[in-house]
């Protein structure tokens, strides 16, 4: 399926609104509060037509195929009309009737494949689907009340005002919902957030959120995607979507319901505890460079950064107020952000100090005061020098009072000082761009400006409110139009500014995940392949398959109880002695390991009390100049597939739970970047004078456990390495314990 080929759906010229009166009733008000220009027929059995609505019988009486399809029937109805759709030629459908998949039973499934069957190849939303608002097109299936498009480009129209019939928007975002309620709420913002499509997907039954994503960067009026997300019906189709966008340029920034919502599958490790399925969705929007927020404040802020030029080139970020008391709660709320509030550099600040006089604090956040407030010279040259002083984003805090019930001709003013400065930096930037530069940019490169022979970023500039509501829909308005950002709520506005830092950065790094499924799929509420029996390698086979892909082990040997001794000597004293078999995953549980041997007398005793857990014993040197343990595990996602898991090791690894996960490709860097995410990380650099970790050797140990897993997708179940020993710089990582398990 093509945008072209969807068109006739989302973008249609005629629309039959099929079954209850009251909703197809708000659909048609929905169509006339956009402004639909095409033709709406009006379908119900017995409705009787008045002297402005005519109603058909049924889908055959139509004077011709609509492009489009309301159904508000009952569930047992909708196949039947899926069908008569179909063979009229329609476009698509959109199916708000429910009962069907979501209710759980075998009548609701029975129910959506009859569906399915009647619908043929035609495109729907749903079933159990509030539909669509197509703000660029001016169309609407939508059986509830239409407000706003936030701002169309060029224009003063804001959030919370019906869509001029008069023009369509120009740009904007395309927000795709599984719920229908937050869609709608979405649409009722008053952040000027500029909407261009509002898709709910209800069941996903035939176009699920990643076939919209794919269809819709074929538009080139979408900027950004927006997505609220309670699943992901597609992990593969899904991945190749989000590449897609990347590709052409369209963030997404997305809500995720769940992050609470236990794992799925039992933990047989600690690899597996550590890595529950929203840790992996979480490592998924990390590497494919999804902004994901929280709240849907921060996802409508987010967005209209993002809309408003892309990711950010990168976290280095000014601040700048009239208000000490804003710019100490700025430092606050930003305390545990990646932001990077770099001081001014010279001769910036030289050039403030000058126009500012010594009773401004030359810093980050800037307090600037008021004492230039009614100076628009001097207020504009401070500005320059602040938006020029190479940032990557810039942001002037300022709460309005409320319009017709304060004098806001002082706040302004400011403002147009403001605004107007970001423009004439955005002018220059033009004139300075050359041919190469332009090049740069339509390839999604940040502009850049030319100061002393230096290249400084140009910053993506915004006006930040404290609270949302002190920055009206008039100010949001002049922003815009003079390309600045009008940002809401000053936590939303900070993580907003952080996150599309970090998309810039996803984007920097790699080329994003590619997933590593198993060819087994996964039964219904199972791992991966979990049709197959499971079974433990002892830990001696598990290190050895370890070794043959180029992880480090200690020089082992397993032998029977009697020869311990001999074996230690041989060895080198002190050694660690344990008990060994697939039936022993956790050996120390159960007293498994005997750590710290010293003498023959010592490995004798040992072997004694370790005998009647096993039948063999693993002999290894005992391993005393570690810097730190770290834990390198992969377990096999229902969903994502394999994922990378490294944390702080031991047996306090669950407890302290400082880990991070990966999806693949796994590379060097995003090891490397991964464990510079870890408290543990302190170690490996040398803690309190401490020597610093063999870092190098780590990460290729890690490349090595990443290679065993890649090689054996097909069979492998789970892999934890805990602990890998780290030592001294030069001197290598040994790994000292290993499980896996994998499929017959």
């Amino acid at each position: 399926m093509s945008l072209p080929g969807l068109r006739r759906l989302i973008a249609p010229r005629s629309i039959a609104l099929v079954g209850a009166g009251a909703w197809t009733d708000a659909v048609a008000a929905g169509n006339a509060a956009v402004g639909f220009e095409g033709t709406v027929w009006r379908v119900h059995p017995t409705r009787p037509s008045t002297a402005t609505t005519h109603y058909f019988r049924s889908i055959d009486e139509l004077p011709a195929a609509p492009d489009a399809a309301f159904l508000a029937v009952p569930n047992q109805q909708a196949p039947a009309v899926a069908r008569a759709l179909a063979q009229r030629g329609s476009g698509g459908f959109v199916c708000f009737s429910a009962g069907f998949s979501e209710t759980g039973t075998d009548a609701g499934e029975l129910l959506t494949r009859a569906l399915l069957d009647g619908a043929g190849a035609l495109p729907f939303l749903g079933p159990n689907c509030y539909g669509f608002v197509n703000f660029f097109d001016r169309a609407a299936l939508w059986p509830d009340q239409v407000v706003g498009s936030a701002l169309v480009s060029g224009s003063s129209q804001s959030s919370g005002s019906a869509q001029s019939s008069g023009s369509a928007q120009a740009s904007g975002i395309a927000l795709i919902c599984q719920s229908g309620t937050i869609a709608l709420t979405l649409m009722f913002n008053e952040r000027s957030l500029p909407i261009g499509y509002l898709i709910t997907v209800g069941n996903q039954s035939r176009l699920a959120v990643e076939d919209l994503i794919l269809l819709l960067c074929e538009d080139a009026r979408v900027t950004a995607f927006g997505l609220y997300l309670e699943g992901i019906h597609n992990p593969e189709k899904f991945t190749a979507a989000v590449a897609t966008a990347r590709r052409a340029g369209k963030p997404i920034a997305a809500i995720k319901a769940g992050r609470t919502a236990a794992a799925a599958r039992t933990a047989h490790s600690h690899t597996g505890a550590l890595a529950g399925a929203d840790t992996v969705f979480e490592a998924f929007c990390r590497q494919a460079g999804i902004a994901r927020c929280d709240t849907l404040g921060t996802l409508c802020e987010t967005l209209k950064v993002l809309h408003a030029g892309g990711p950010l080139r990168g976290p280095k970020v000014l601040i700048l107020g009239a208000s000490g008391g804003d710019m100490a709660m700025t430092a606050d709320v930003a305390r545990a952000l990646p932001l990077d509030f770099a001081p001014l550099p010279e001769p910036h600040s030289a050039t403030l100090r000058e126009l500012l006089t010594d009773r401004v604090t030359i810093a980050n956040p800037l307090d600037i005061h008021t004492y230039l407030w009614f100076d628009p010279p001097a207020l504009r040259r401070v500005f320059a020098a602040l938006l020029r002083s190479g940032y990557d984003a810039a942001g002037f805090m300022l709460d309005c009072p409320p319009d017709g019930r304060a004098d806001t001709s002082a706040f302004d003013a400011v403002i147009d000082v403001y605004i107007d400065t970001a423009r004439e930096l955005t002018a220059d930037t033009a004139r300075e761009l050359t041919a190469d530069t332009a090049r740069g940019l339509a390839a999604g490169a940040a502009p850049a400006l030319t100061a002393g022979g230096t290249e400084l970023p140009v910053p993506r500039v915004a006006l930040i409110a404290s609270l949302p509501e002190t920055l009206g829909a008039r100010i949001r308005a002049d922003c815009l139009r003079g390309g600045v950002v009008p940002l809401q709520g000053q936590r939303e506005a900070l993580e907003a500014l952080a996150l599309a830092a970090e998309v810039g950065a996803a984007w920097r790094m790699s080329e994003g995940p590619v997933l590593h499924l198993p060819a087994t799929p996964a039964p219904a509420g199972g791992a991966p392949g979990s049709a197959a029996p499971v079974r433990n390698l002892t830990e001696h086979e598990a290190k050895t398959a370890l070794a043959a892909h180029g992880v480090p082990v200690a020089a082992g040997r397993v032998v029977a109880p009697a020869a311990v001794p001999a074996t230690a000597a041989a060895i080198g004293f002190p050694v660690v002695i344990k008990a060994v078999g697939s039936h022993l995953a956790h050996k120390s549980d159960v007293g498994g390991v005997i750590l710290n041997v010293r003498s023959a007398a010592e490995a004798a005793e040992a072997a004694g009390r370790l005998a009647p857990l096993s039948d063999c014993l693993l002999v290894e040197p005992m391993i005393g100049d570690g810097i730190a343990e770290v834990l390198v595990g992969v377990i096999c996602d229902v969903q994502f597939g394999q994922v990378l898991v490294i944390g702080a090791g031991g047996v306090l690894t669950e407890l302290v739970g400082d880990a991070t996960s990966l999806l693949p490709p796994w590379t060097a860097a995003l090891i490397e970047a991964a464990l510079g995410r870890l408290s543990v990380m302190q170690l490996l650099a040398g803690y309190r004078g401490k020597p610093a970790g063999d870092l190098p050797a780590l990460i290729d140990a890690i490349l090595g456990v990443a290679r065993y897993a890649a090689a054996n997708v097909a069979t492998l179940v789970e892999i934890d390495v805990n602990p890998i020993i780290v030592r001294p710089r030069g001197s290598g990582v040994v790994a000292v314990d290993a499980l896996i398990r994998t499929r017959a």
